[in-house]
């Protein structure tokens, strides 16, 4: 079997309501998600989302290769990099090549990749992500009611912008959770996404404990600062959860030699491969890995053949526009499916003939860092989340707290 080629799509997906972090938000809800499919000339084909920054340069250190040899593939574009560096969404681009070869190689053993990686088990516990920071609290409760119903008892928001407003809705969720859980304590993270400096960090979480337990604080400091990190950890009960912007082992090794990470963290579209890998570094420190991205399928695949999963990021309970996936949701876990490969099919001309194609990516928004970040004196009292596209959004006022059935399996 021989790689012949690639074909690359972009689709949407369409959450139906504003969704960001501490850093902007998508106002209408229409996230991009590039696709890249890899061809074969036996008829088989993988799938893998991601960037396609960079694609030519990194497809010729695969084309024509048996695609079955996927780990020394990896690395063999990691090396078509050398010069200019894999990180960013280079470092994507090669995940997302990485985890169409995974889903190639399972297809041709005709086996789910969970099966192939040595996985006994097809369940994946998860938790609930809404990328929820514009969310008014009524928008809030409707959201986490429904990851309820599918049996979540975990949650983690966005925050970090303003200790009442993230104490009072994390009190919300927690009230949410504990119900559907017959009173059980759920569990509750906060996700900042780098933006704090460390004394903020710590007075910001400490304030928090005080009515709160959080199982972790995410990416508190600047992805890169081990020091920071190891701060923050010392100086809150919460552990310190990163790694998701973290490109190869040569970045995660600094923090965990440091202390700096509790949870070690690593994104859908880093790739199979780079999962594999970080998970037995952090293995060898005791430490548990936790994937996050909205679906992170290949990572799901992944996450049963490793000894230190913890749990994996559920965002969203419907697929991109265009995407079917053989996995469900129930009893607070993914539920993998039988498909051999990913069990990832893609409607190439449901997707190509949408009447609204993803428009350029904004200037604001959750993947543009705002110049106040790290550098705000006072909290976000000014009724104004970040914003999409240069619009503000509206968010409801909040005191200070004193002490029907989805399935991901078809396309939204």
């Amino acid at each position: 079997m021989r790689i012949t080629g690639y074909r690359t799509l972009t689709t949407v997906h369409e959450w139906g309501r504003p969704v960001g972090d501490a850093n902007g938000v998508f106002a209408d809800g229409r996230v991009p998600v590039p696709i890249v499919v890899v061809e074969t000339d036996e008829g088989l084909s993988g799938v893998g989302i991601g960037p396609h920054v960079e694609i030519e340069r990194i497809f010729a250190a695969i084309d024509g290769e048996d695609p079955r040899a996927v780990t020394t593939l990896y690395d063999r574009m990691l090396r078509h990099t050398f010069k200019a560096g894999h990180a960013g969404p280079v470092f994507g681009t090669i995940g997302a090549l990485d985890t169409a070869l995974w889903d190639i190689k399972a297809q041709a053993a005709g086996q789910p990749l969970w099966r192939l990686l040595g996985g006994r088990d097809r369940r994946v516990p998860a938790y609930a992500s809404g990328l929820d920071i514009a969310l008014s609290d009524e928008e809030l409760v409707s959201a986490y009611l429904r990851y309820a119903e599918h049996g979540l008892r975990a949650a983690k928001l966005k925050g970090g912008l303003d200790i009442e407003h993230d104490r009072h809705r994390l009190h919300l969720v927690k009230e949410i959770l504990t119900e559907a859980g017959h009173g059980l304590r759920p569990g509750l993270m906060l996700d900042v996404n780098e933006a704090w400096t460390r004394k903020q960090a710590v007075r910001h979480v400490c304030e928090l404990e005080r009515t709160l337990d959080l199982i972790w604080i995410e990416e508190p400091v600047r992805r890169w600062d081990a020091d920071g990190l190891a701060a923050v950890g010392r100086g809150v009960r919460a552990s310190v959860a990163t790694g998701e912007n973290l490109t190869g082992l040569e970045q995660y090794r600094p923090l965990i030699a440091a202390g700096a990470v509790d949870v070690v963290q690593t994104s859908a579209i880093g790739g199979v491969t780079h999962f594999l890998r970080v998970s037995a570094l952090a293995h060898a420190y005791d430490l548990p890995v936790s994937p996050i991205g909205n679906s992170p399928l290949g990572l799901l695949h992944a996450a049963t053949s490793v000894p230190n999963h913890l749990t994996s990021e559920l965002q969203d309970l419907w697929p991109p526009v265009g995407v079917s996936v053989d996995v469900h949701v129930e009893d607070g876990a993914f539920i993998l499916g039988d498909s051999p490969g990913l069990g990832l099919r893609v409607d190439e001309q449901r997707i190509r003939a949408m009447d609204r194609h993803p428009q350029a990516p904004a200037v604001d928004g959750p993947n543009v860092r705002p110049e106040q970040a790290g550098r705000r004196l006072l909290a976000a009292t000014d009724g104004v989340l970040p914003t999409a596209g240069g619009f503000p959004l509206a968010r409801a006022a909040t005191p200070a707290h004193n002490s029907n059935q989805v399935s991901p399996t078809g396309s939204h």
